[in-house]
């Protein structure tokens, strides 16, 4: 036991040890980083000592400053109060003062009042009537007994006054109505400018409102009978009634341009648009009485049954002519360009005065005047004509289109037939008609219609003439037109219908540059005043991509139809001569070959004929296109008769030259590369004109052009030759 427990002692006094060792350690190391900032902690030391004589002086500095700040402080203090006291003494003399004279102008209105009222001077009437309104009554009171007066010469001023102007309101009331009933324009304008005196602002106003609006009144009243009684007679008798309208606006706008100096002047800023909202009531009621004259006397209603109508099979109302509605369509849109310019101004001079005008009230009249406008009877019935006048304008862009197609011919000299011309004409005028309204919704409704118009009635039937084909048989298309100007083919004459097929193809390629054509003009012509209306047109322009798809699948049907009928059977007919030729030539008969050319010479021969019919009636880019499905016939039906063909050294190197020669004049009968469509015709050459059957690993790779051959094609070719042997073919490794 005792050994255990010196061993405990032990191993604690060992583990203290340590503990202690290593806080001297710390220590230690503590010291030594503190000797060791010794330095630097000295040369601080030293430099505050430096220091120390400064900072007494910054001391006594301070608290000297802080001495002097508090002294004029203090006295800044004592001098504002002295200056707050002289201002509301000068404020109190002010008010005495002001008090003095309002007592003193008291005497001189009450005065004034009864001399002006006497004379019949109004003017001056209201003037100390406006003095007064302006003066505090019970100040004036207050004044009166504060001077210990007696208050009974105050009052009665003050009840004399009241009395005046209670008089002087009735009698400007009085000669106000009796300026209107005279129509004299002077005096009426004369007491207009006195009723803000008497604080008779709305009074004055709603009086003058009510007399523009019976000047309004009278002008359109009068402009419809001298309308109506001149309707057949005037000049402009198709458009008479957009005359009168147009008369309405401009004779409102003129009213509210000469009028707002005045009431601005008198009434105050804003005060214009309680003006505005009273000839606008007005307005409301004369452009009703218009187009419900308008209406009936142009049978808008009529025309539109019809049209809606002339599509039910139980209708048996006839449809209008279009040419009838070309007058009516023509001045609906004139209405509308000058309703929306009409719009406009009164949206201007609303902006206007929301910038101005700062009262709560007049803001709610700007709201007010913005809601009336939306609300409108003048805004419902221009819609409502609107919408007439769209299904007008696709009813007649529908049924002139479809005239149109009806009448096709086609001109002497003219590579397209008369329907694309007519078309896109009768497609631009509506459109452009529509611009003129002022309205991008109408105009994109139009756009739309165009869309629908040229891809069911004009793309339609260009893709039936393209469906039906080109027709087979002796080909003389020259001729064909030269009869047809002549007229003495009937409609189902296949040369009347080779002519009618070239045209319309014709069409189907100068009919998507009309497209084109027409999108960048409605661009720059078509005005947007907003952002959103550009996006608007913008994306109704992207609809006429459809019409112009629809065009490029027509013309891509129409040249698979001449592929199939006109060329392809003509290019076998033109190789049959190869097959009936030798290609295992000898020398002497290489030579004779090479000089006569009996295949190559009569082959391009057909060919250029067959060219040279087309090249003035197609279009140019017809024209190439055909020039490039010929040149990717001749490559592959020439090759298959070339498979069926065996050759020798010197007939691989005729069929070669042939092969040169037929590259050489496709490229010059043609503007586009057509190189790459005889490619593999030139390779066949290529392989067929080797000496020996390895030379083939030196052109494998190195042609400027891919090789379209497969190394199985490759092999197919060389077996054609007779001098090469099928062991050195199946050597051959690519």
């Amino acid at each position: 036991m005792t050994t255990s427990a010196n061993e405990f002692i032990d191993s604690e006094h060992k583990a203290l040890y340590s503990k202690i060792c290593n806080e001297e350690d710390k220590v230690t190391r503590e010291l030594q980083a503190a000797m060791a900032r010794h330095p630097l902690l000295d040369a601080k030391v030293r430099n505050i000592t430096k220091v120390l004589p400064n900072l007494e002086v910054i001391s006594q500095d301070a608290k000297q400053l802080s001495d002097m700040i508090g002294f004029a402080s203090t006295l800044i203090e004592n001098v504002s109060y002295k200056v707050r006291r002289l201002d509301v003494a000068r404020s109190r003399v002010f008010e005495c003062q002001q008090r003095v004279h309002d007592l003193l102008d008291l005497q001189l209105c009450c005065d004034g009042v009864k001399s002006s009222m006497n004379i019949g001077d109004f003017e001056k009437a209201a003037a100390h009537v406006h003095r007064y309104l302006s003066m505090d009554q019970r100040l004036l009171e207050k004044t009166a007994d504060d001077v210990n007066q007696d208050s009974a010469a105050v009052n009665n001023s003050i009840s004399l006054l009241q009395d005046a102007a209670t008089k002087l309101r009735n009698i400007l009331s009085d000669k106000f109505s009796e300026a209107v009933k005279n129509d004299d324009l002077a005096s009426v304008e004369r007491f207009f400018k006195l009723f803000p005196l008497l604080e008779m602002h709305d009074h004055g106003l709603d009086k003058y409102s009510d007399y523009l609006c019976t000047q309004i009144q009278t002008f359109s009243k009068t402009k419809i009978k001298t309308t109506l009684d001149n309707k057949n007679s005037d000049k402009r008798a198709g458009i008479i009634f957009a005359d009168v309208i147009t008369l309405l606006f401009e004779d409102i706008a003129s009213t509210i341009e000469v009028q707002q100096p005045l009431v601005e002047t008198y009434y105050g800023p804003g005060r214009i648009l309680k003006l505005i909202l009273k000839l606008q009531e007005e307005c409301n009621k004369q452009i009703k009485v218009i187009l419900n004259e308008l209406w009936r006397t142009r049978q808008i209603e009529k025309y539109a049954s019809m049209v809606r109508d002339k599509n039910r099979s139980t209708s048996t109302m006839k449809p209008p002519d279009p040419k009838d509605l070309d007058q009516l369509l023509a001045e609906l849109t004139i209405i509308q360009s000058r309703y929306h310019l009409y719009l406009k101004f009164l949206k201007r001079k609303v902006a206007g005065e929301r910038i101005t005008e700062k009262e709560g009230e007049q803001n709610d009249l700007v709201a007010k005047l913005e809601s009336k406008l939306q609300s409108s009877d003048l805004c419902r019935l221009m819609q409502e004509l609107l919408n007439n006048y769209l299904l007008l304008e696709h009813f007649y862009m529908e049924e002139s289109v479809r005239k149109a197609i009806q009448m096709d011919c086609v001109d002497q000299g003219s590579q397209t037939s008369s329907m694309l011309d007519d078309v896109f004409f009768i497609v631009k005028k509506c459109i452009r008609r529509a611009s003129s309204t002022s309205n991008i919704d109408g105009v994109c409704v139009v756009i739309n219609n165009a869309c629908g118009v040229l891809e069911t009635e004009m793309c339609s039937a260009l893709m039936n003439t393209m469906k039906v084909g080109f027709p087979s048989g002796y080909l003389d298309l020259t001729q064909a037109y030269n009869v047809m100007m002549q007229g003495r083919l009937q409609t189902t004459d296949s040369e009347q219908s080779k002519a009618v097929f070239i045209a319309h193809l014709n069409n189907t390629d100068v009919g998507s540059e009309y497209i084109n054509t027409l999108c960048t003009s409605l661009v720059s012509e078509v005005t947007c005043s907003t952002e959103l209306e550009r996006r608007k047109l913008e994306s109704c322009l992207t609809g006429l991509s459809s019409v112009s798809a629809a065009m490029g699948a027509s013309q891509e049907l129409g040249l698979q139809q001449l592929r199939n009928t006109a060329i392809k059977p003509r290019v076998l007919s033109w190789l049959d001569s190869f097959s009936t030729l030798s290609h295992v030539l000898s020398e002497e008969e290489f030579s004779s070959y090479e000089a006569n050319e009996p295949f190559i010479r009569g082959f391009i021969g057909n060919i250029d004929n067959f060219l040279s019919e087309f090249k003035g009636l197609l279009t140019g880019n017809n024209y190439e296109t055909l020039v490039s499905i010929l040149a990717t016939e001749v490559n592959s039906l020439m090759e298959k008769v070339i498979m069926k063909t065996e050759f020798n050294r010197f007939g691989g190197l005729a069929l070669d030259k042939e092969i040169r020669a037929l590259v050489s004049y496709f490229s010059t009968a043609t503007s586009w590369s057509v190189r790459d469509k005889l490619a593999r015709l030139s390779q066949v050459g290529t392989v067929l004109n080797l000496e020996q059957v390895n030379e083939i690993s030196d052109y494998w790779g190195s042609s400027p052009l891919p090789w379209r051959l497969t190394p199985v094609d490759i092999k197919k070719i060389l077996k054609l030759r007779t001098d090469f042997s099928n062991d050195e073919i199946n050597k051959v490794h690519f």
